[in-house]
């Protein structure tokens, strides 16, 4: 690219140089045929002999001025071919990691819910053989959850309560593992996720009463309202909202923040990004949502606030902190709810990671440890 912008404005260099120079030879032969024949010019005084050689002379150096600027441009070309290069470099790197996840989300999702149940967990079980990290097993009320540590001295006093993703029809806490391990490693907090039932064989409202069963939980531990943040991922974050609108109907007292990664806000999918992101996203599909929303929700009224948290009333609710990336169609369900938590005056802060995808946080990139600090920073924050 750096060879294509200079040659070509070198070219444009000489093309404009030798115009100049061939209008002004043609200016010269005009001005030979208008002044006369060659006996009455030397008839001329010196003062006019002199007067026509600067009058020769000036054309030259605004020539030269000229090249002098051309030159300038093509050094500035240079350097935008170089921002460029590398703009476009790092577009088809992600790219290249879109392509990635695109075949690997391919290998994982099934026809059969139980093989993709299966292959989820396969998964995270790899991802996540890690001798830094500590998983135990806990029986909550008769639901299978675990406790995701970190193998060192830690912070015991708050706790996080993760919600696992996977359009509340597929996930589970070892699925999960590939976020509940990086959120208690970026924290120093412990981290409880449960295996709430799943849709269709469970659905709604079996993942909430369950999401509850895991607050009362933590209750009975000793832990207070304000010792616990809730986290979620997808449909996790869906989770976490209903979760907390849920305590403030029954007027409980509401978890200390709220953290979400590409929350499913709106199962009405009413957002533009469902078609503005439909090809870049290598994750989700209108197709997919559609079966997750039936599998899930069924008939039920779409806008009720515990289906569709976007629609619920959020006066009073805690800090919440929102993650998004820019290529997947639940965009616009991020940035909606932004827009009303601001409107209702909720302290919240929302970050859209150029290029990346849905629920990037789980992959092995940049990105994803960026993000993880970025949510114990924020953790940290509501914590003081």
């Amino acid at each position: 690219m750096k060879t294509d912008i200079k040659t070509g404005m070198k070219t444009n260099m000489k093309t404009d140089i030798k115009t100049d120079i061939n209008a002004n030879a043609n200016m010269d032969v005009k001005s030979e045929a208008k002044k006369g024949s060659i006996p009455e010019r030397k008839a001329r005084t010196e003062e006019e002999m002199r007067a026509e050689e600067e009058a020769k002379e000036k054309p030259l150096a605004v020539t030269a001025q000229r090249e002098i600027e051309i030159d300038a441009g093509v050094e500035a070309g240079i350097e935008t071919g170089k921002e460029i290069e590398e703009a476009e470099s790092i577009d088809k790197r992600r790219q290249g990691l879109m392509n990635l996840i695109r075949r690997v989300h391919g290998m994982v999702e099934n026809a059969d819910i139980e093989k993709h149940r299966q292959s989820q967990d396969h998964i995270g079980t790899i991802l996540s053989n890690t001798k830094a990290i500590e998983y135990r097993e806990v029986d909550i009320d008769g639901m299978y959850g675990e406790w995701v540590g970190v193998n060192r001295a830690h912070m015991k006093k708050y706790v996080l309560l993760h919600c696992h993703g996977g359009g509340y029809s597929t996930g589970s806490s070892l699925y999960a593992r590939t976020l509940t391990s990086k959120l208690a490693e970026s924290t120093s907090m412990d981290v409880l996720c449960f295996d709430y039932r799943l849709a269709p064989e469970h659905p709604y409202p079996a993942a909430l009463e369950d999401a509850m069963r895991a607050w009362n939980y933590l209750m009975l531990l000793g832990y207070g309202a304000r010792d616990v943040i809730v986290t979620g991922d997808s449909a996790g974050g869906n989770l976490a909202l209903a979760l907390t609108l849920k305590l403030k109907q029954e007027k409980r007292l509401l978890p200390r923040g709220v953290v979400l990664m590409s929350p499913w806000t709106d199962l009405t999918s009413t957002g533009k990004s469902f078609q503005t992101k439909a090809e870049a996203d290598p994750v989700l599909n209108c197709a997919y949502i559609d079966r997750m929303v039936q599998a899930y929700a069924g008939d039920r009224d779409l806008t009720d606030p515990l289906i569709s948290p976007l629609f619920g009333d959020f006066e009073g609710f805690p800090p919440a902190y929102i993650q998004v990336g820019e290529n997947e169609i639940l965009l616009s369900d991020a940035l909606r709810l932004h827009r009303t938590f601001v409107e209702k005056n909720v302290p919240v802060k929302i970050d859209i990671y150029p290029g990346m995808w849905h629920v990037f946080q789980m992959s092995p990139v940049k990105a994803a440890r960026a993000a993880m600090d970025k949510n114990a920073e924020f953790i940290f924050d509501v914590c003081r």
